[in-house]
C-alpha cells in the first residue's frame, strides 16, 4: 500500500512540475533541477524528506542513470561542486580512470596511426567507472539521510518502470540497431515494435545491480556479483577493466578553483577538469570591457568573447591534465597579468587566424552528451554535479546480467598528441594515455557568490561547448540582466581555437551582426542546438530556476 501511495504521489507530483517547467516561479525550500522530471521529482521528494543538498544530488545521480541512459549512469563519472549554507567549499572528482592495462598508444595502428572507433565503440574504450564511489563519497562526508532511502527511488523506477518521453523514444528506436550489433546475445532497450511516447521502459537487471549497491555501498559495485559481471564483459570483447582496477578505484576530494569577476566570486573544479581554469580565464578576458552596454550578442560582444575562447582553449590543448600525473601550472594560468597578455594580440579590426595563435609561454575532450543537476536546500547548501558516459548513450555497450552501460571516455585521452578527438579537440602530453590516470574533461560544474552569499548553480553538458555555455549564461545574468530562464534558454555561440570557426545557434545573430562577423572574417556554422543549462538563481524571492527547454530538462521547487 505504501508504495503504490509513493507511485501515484510521484505521478502527481512530476503531471505538477511538467505543467511548471519553464515557469519563473521561486521556491523558499529547495530546488532540483536535471534533465529528467522523474529524476527531478526524485531529488525533490528528498529534500522534502529532510535531505540536504548532496541527499538529493546522490539520488538525482541514482534516477537518471535509470530514466535518462544516454548520459546517467553508473557506469561513468564526473564532478561535484560543493557550497555549504556557511560559504565553506569543496569538489569531489570522481572521474573515470584509465585502467591499470592501458597504455600511451593503445588505440593506436602498426604505423602509429589512430584507429578509427576503437577509443569509442570497443570494450578497451572504458574507463574505470566512479559514479558509484563518488556518490558513497559525498554521502559519507555530506549526507543526512541513510544511503538505502537515496537509492531507493531508482530501484523502484528500474523495476516498476516509468513512461518515457518523444526524446528518449526517439534515442531509443534510432539507437536499435547499433544496441543489437554491440551487445550480442543482450536484449537491452530492444523490443520488435519502435518506442514511443508514453511506453513504460523497465530494467530488472539494472534494479538487481542498484540492490546490491544499497545494500552493500560501494562494494556493491566493486566487488562481488557487479564486480565480477564487470570483468566477464570486459573479457568478452577483450576489455582492459580488471578486479584490481575496480578494487583500485577511489574519488578524490579537491580544493576548488576560485576567482573573481567583478562582485562575484567564481567556484568551480579544479584539473582534471579543463573547465574551471578556463572559465575563470575567459570571465578575466572580457572583465575590463563594456558588456553590459554593448548587449546580449551583438557584434562587439561576440568577437570579444570568441577571441578570449581562442586563447583560452589554446592553452588548454598544451597545459591541462591529470593533476596526479602531471604538474598543472594553475596559478600562473590564472593570473591576470597572463590572462590580459594574452589579448595582446587581439585586434577590432579582423578575426585572429587560428593558426597565428599558439598555447602561451608561461613561467582535452569531452562528451556532447553528459548530464548536469543544480541542486539547492532549504538551509542554503548548493551542490553542482556534472556526470557522463562520454558519448551518447557511452560505448552503447551494456554490462551483461548488470544491465548499465559502459562509458567510452578512454577517447577523452589524447590517443596522439595533434591528433583530435571525436568533438575536434586537440591535446598533447598532459593529456596522454596511462594507466591509473584521469583523463581530461571540459566539465564545468559551477557555484557563484556575490558578497559571501550564494549566487547562482551552474552547469552543463555539451562536449567541447560546456565551458562557453557557462561562460555565456553567466554574462546572460550579470551583464545582460535575463532571469535564469531566460539565461539558460538563449541562443548560444562557441570557440574553440580548433577548427577555425564559430558554432552558432540558428538564430542566435541578427542579419547585421553575422555581416559584421562575416566580414571581419570570422567563419560561422548554424547548428540547431549548443549544450543544455541547468542552473538555480538566488535572489530576493528564494531560488528561480532554469531548465533548459532544448531538451526534457525540469525544474521542480518547493
Amino acid at each position: 500500500m505504501l508504495k503504490r501511495y509513493g507511485m501515484l504521489l510521484l505521478l502527481f507530483a512530476t503531471r505538477q512540475i511538467t505543467v511548471h517547467a519553464q515557469s519563473n516561479d521561486h521556491y523558499a525550500n529547495g530546488m532540483v533541477v536535471c534533465a529528467y522530471p522523474d529524476a527531478a521529482q526524485v531529488g525533490l521528494a528528498i529534500l522534502k524528506k529532510g535531505g540536504n543538498a548532496v541527499d538529493a544530488a546522490v539520488a538525482v545521480q541514482f534516477a537518471l542513470a535509470v530514466t535518462y541512459p544516454e548520459a546517467g549512469n553508473i557506469g561513468g563519472g564526473g564532478f561535484m561542486v560543493y557550497r555549504s549554507a556557511k560559504g565553506k567549499t569543496n569538489t569531489l572528482d570522481f572521474r573515470e580512470k584509465a585502467p591499470f592495462a592501458a597504455s600511451a598508444n593503445m588505440f593506436l595502428d602498426a604505423s602509429g596511426n589512430v584507429i578509427p572507433g576503437m577509443s569509442t565503440g570497443s570494450h578497451q574504450a572504458s574507463g574505470v567507472p566512479g559514479s558509484v564511489d563518488g556518490m558513497v563519497e559525498a554521502n559519507r562526508k555530506y549526507g543526512r539521510l541513510k544511503w538505502a532511502e537515496l537509492v531507493q527511488p531508482a530501484i523502484d523506477l528500474a523495476r516498476n518502470g516509468f513512461k518515457i518521453t518523444k526524446r528518449l523514444a526517439d534515442g531509443l528506436t534510432r539507437g536499435a540497431n547499433i544496441f543489437a550489433k554491440a551487445n550480442p546475445g543482450k536484449s537491452y532497450f530492444l523490443k520488435e515494435m519502435p518506442w514511443v511516447e508514453g511506453d513504460l521502459l523497465i530494467q530488472e537487471d539494472l534494479a538487481k545491480t542498484l540492490e546490491q549497491i544499497r545494500d552493500k555501498g560501494r562494494k556493491g559495485f566493486y566487488e562481488g556479483t557487479v564486480a565480477d559481471q564487470i570483468v566477464e564483459e570486459m573479457k568478452s570483447g577483450s576489455g582492459l577493466i580488471s578486479k584490481a582496477d575496480l578494487q583500485a578505484y577511489h574519488s578524490v576530494w579537491r580544493k576548488a578553483i576560485t576567482g573573481k569577476y567583478k562582485d562575484y566570486k567564481i567556484i568551480t573544479m579544479p584539473p582534471p577538469s579543463s573547465g574551471g581554469i578556463a572559465l575563470i580565464s575567459l570571465l578575466k578576458s572580457v572583465e575590463k570591457y563594456p558588456l553590459h552596454r554593448w548587449g546580449y550578442n551583438q557584434d562587439s560582444t561576440v568577437q570579444l568573447m570568441v577571441e578570449a575562447e581562442r586563447r583560452v582553449y589554446a592553452d588548454r590543448s598544451k597545459y591541462l591534465g591529470d593533476p596526479d600525473f602531471f604538474k598543472v601550472p594553475v596559478d600562473s594560468l590564472l593570473r591576470d597579468s597572463y590572462i590580459l597578455s594574452r589579448m595582446d594580440s587581439f585586434t577590432w579590426d579582423a578575426a585572429t587566424p587560428s593558426a597565428s595563435i599558439q598555447p602561451g609561454t608561461i613561467v582535452g575532450y569531452e562528451s556532447d552528451q553528459t548530464t548536469h543537476y543544480s541542486i539547492t536546500d532549504k538551509d542554503g547548501n548548493a551542490v553542482s554535479v556534472t556526470t557522463t558516459l562520454n558519448g551518447s548513450f557511452g560505448s552503447k555497450i551494456f554490462v551483461k546480467g548488470a544491465g548499465f552501460l559502459l562509458n567510452n571516455q578512454m577517447d577523452d585521452f589524447s590517443s596522439k598528441p595533434g591528433v583530435p578527438n571525436m568533438y575536434g579537440l586537440v591535446g598533447g602530453k598532459a593529456n596522454s594515455i596511462q594507466p591509473n590516470k584521469r583523463m581530461l574533461s571540459s566539465m564545468t560544474p559551477t557555484i557563484i557568490e556575490k558578497n559571501g552569499r550564494l549566487f547562482m548553480v551552474v552547469g552543463t553538458p555539451g562536449g567541447s561547448t560546456i565551458i562557453t555555455s557557462v561562460f555565456q549564461t553567466i554574462l546572460n545574468v550579470i551583464e545582460f540582466d535575463q532571469d535564469m530562464q531566460q539565461a539558460v534558454a538563449s541562443k548560444r555561440f562557441h570557440h574553440q581555437w580548433l577548427p577555425d570557426n564559430v558554432t552558432v545557434e540558428k538564430g542566435a545573430f541578427s542579419e547585421a551582426t553575422q555581416s559584421k562577423l562575416t566580414q571581419k572574417g570570422y567563419k560561422l556554422n548554424n547548428i540547431n542546438g549548443i549544450g543544455r543549462v541547468d542552473a538555480i538563481l538566488k535572489t530576493s524571492g528564494g531560488y528561480q530556476g532554469g531548465a533548459d527547454p532544448r531538451a526534457d530538462d525540469t525544474k521542480a521547487g518547493w
